[in-house]
């Protein structure tokens, strides 16, 4: 178990971040078989052939089933960082650190192939490894990732509510089963495995809403990275079940507007949900204006955000949609 121990400093700077380079890595985690690959497994022909054009194959060396290398996935500084922000961070990397982490995947990992190894020992193997990033990047994740990135930001606006609500003990609960609030820490895995205390150091902890870590739980807890926790945003479920919205509910209300709905498990905007379905922006609208005429939905302001959320009627329906 890990104890990620939280004081009052620490609230004070606690805030959530995106990450697409995580992202990414998650990714890559199960087109390496080690964990299910889901919806993306059609990716797995581009995967295989990046492995063989590129460096690919030794960034996927140092992610093993209980352990990934933190600098080519380091915790995002917050909601907005970008792909080529990340980036720039892994190209930063220090050698001594980089060495470090290669080191520590290796002694967990399987025996790898000598020419990976080459790699990974290497004078650039920094640069080398971005550059298979950015490769894997560009084929793999890019064409997906405003979709992905509206699941992750509708689950810090409900997030975002449920502090407000309740306080942060509130925004904590149900981030995932593995993860609970205790006495003073935010606790990971099973109590009976021992524990491992990370002690606070008054600089808040990253909450990471992850659309590809599903199911898993994730942290980062050793320097020099910031203290963070990765969790699958709200909601992503349905990504990985790929409910279509069918039966007897698309009859009933259209096919479109099942999606809307059983996609508002959180509240959204027009705009996420558009990105997240891959539906216009004026189509949502239309569709939601009819949605909540019928009752089904209703909208609530959020500072400058109009959300849309489903009222008891809706939860009842959308409870009915297959998948």
């Amino acid at each position: 178990m890990l104890r990620l121990e939280v004081d009052a400093a620490d609230l004070l700077h606690t805030r959530f971040g995106v990450s697409p380079l995580f992202e990414l890595g998650a990714l890559l985690r199960k087109l390496a078989g080690l964990a299910p690959p889901g919806p993306f497994a059609r990716l797995r022909p581009t995967y295989e052939r990046l492995c063989a054009e590129t460096d690919l194959d030794a960034v996927v060396a140092l992610h093993t089933a209980h352990y990934g290398a933190d600098f080519i996935g380091p915790p995002p500084p917050g909601m907005q960082q970008t792909w080529e922000a990340d980036l720039a961070v892994v190209r930063e990397t220090p050698l001594p650190v980089a060495r470090r982490e290669i080191a520590q995947a290796l002694a967990q990992g399987p025996k790898i192939p000598d020419s990976v190894l080459r790699v990974l020992r290497s004078a650039d193997v920094v640069d080398r490894l971005a550059a298979a990033l950015e490769s894997a990047w560009l084929a793999l994740l890019a064409p997906d990732w405003p979709q992905l990135r509206a699941i992750c930001e509708s689950d810090v606006v409900h997030r975002a509510g449920r502090l407000g609500e309740g306080g942060w003990a509130a925004a904590f609960n149900g981030l995932h089963r593995d993860v609970r609030w205790h006495d003073g820490a935010i606790e990971l895995g099973d109590r009976s495995a021992g524990a491992r205390t990370v002690p606070s150091d008054g600089t808040g902890l990253l909450l990471v809403p992850s659309a590809l870590i599903w199911p898993g739980v994730g942290a980062f807890a050793d320097p020099p990275w910031r203290r963070a926790l990765v969790y699958p945003a709200r909601g992503v479920a349905a990504l990985w079940e790929a409910p279509t919205g069918g039966g007897a509910l698309a009859e009933l209300v259209g096919r479109s507007r099942a999606r809307l709905l059983v996609a508002l498990e959180a509240p959204a905007s027009t705009t996420q949900l558009a990105a997240r379905l891959g539906l216009a922006v004026g189509a949502v609208g239309d569709h939601l204006a009819i949605l909540r005429r019928a009752g089904l939905v209703r909208p609530a302001r959020a500072g400058r955000s109009v959300l849309y959320r489903r009222t008891p009627l809706g939860d009842a329906l959308a409870a009915q949609s297959p998948g």
